[in-house]
């Protein structure tokens, strides 16, 4: 082994440190494209939020829901309006269509595993509800027959999808549709997070603002 090649006092390679500063180069600038065009969904993303808001104020809860790693991004997003991680928000209500064990693998026993979520919400939700589907690659089958049942009966939908197209991303069922735009399930992730953080953080400033909420803001 040359002099140049012999490791550094803390044990790494000179080439080696080269190729993995390169390497973590290329996984940031693999987020940068998504994350810009993430940011301009500002105005999609501010209407979601205010239609959110409008529900909540008259008495309707999210119901959301995932198949897959979004199953977890379900559970995350209801227990954040139920139990608000910032001390002194108002705490809203919403359901994870993904929790009960039992009654989803019932529904695929018997319906098929596309019918887990659209069976529950016909029995669990109201006209006046939110429904939020997750899918990774906007190819769900569970999650767009749960926006479709959601859909007809008249809850407001909301889609955060990945990747460029997909039945989800075009089905007249959705009402918002949210899209973080790469093939990467990983970036698709990382994005869908910093979504349904915004969604959180957004509809609690409508519910500070008076006026917006119209006829008023619930104190």
């Amino acid at each position: 082994m040359s002099d140049f090649e012999r490791p550094a006092q803390d044990g790494t390679v000179p080439g080696e440190t080269a190729r993995l500063d390169a390497e973590v180069s290329r996984l940031f600038e693999q987020r940068n494209g998504p994350t810009t065009e993430l940011a301009g969904q500002a105005d999609a993303v501010a209407a979601a939020c205010h239609a959110m808001a409008v529900r909540f104020h008259r008495g309707g809860k999210l119901v959301v829901f995932g198949a897959g790693g979004p199953s977890a991004d379900a559970q995350h997003v209801a227990v954040e309006f139920v139990h608000p991680v910032i001390v002194g928000k108002r705490a809203l209500p919403a359901i994870s269509l993904t929790t009960d064990v039992a009654t989803v693998t019932g529904i695929a026993e018997r319906e098929g595993v596309a019918a887990i979520f659209a069976h529950q919400i016909r029995f669990l939700a109201d006209p006046a509800d939110i429904a939020l589907g997750i899918s990774v690659d906007g190819h769900s089958a569970s999650v767009l027959a749960g926006l479709e049942a959601a859909a007809e009966l008249g809850l407001l939908t909301i889609a955060l999808a990945g990747g460029h197209s997909g039945p989800i991303m075009n089905s007249k069922a959705v009402d918002h549709l949210l899209v973080a735009d790469s093939s990467d399930p990983r970036v698709v992730k990382e994005l869908h997070v910093t979504l349904y953080h915004l969604l959180w953080e957004l509809v609690h400033v409508f519910f500070e603002q008076p006026g917006v909420l119209s006829p008023g803001v619930v104190t």
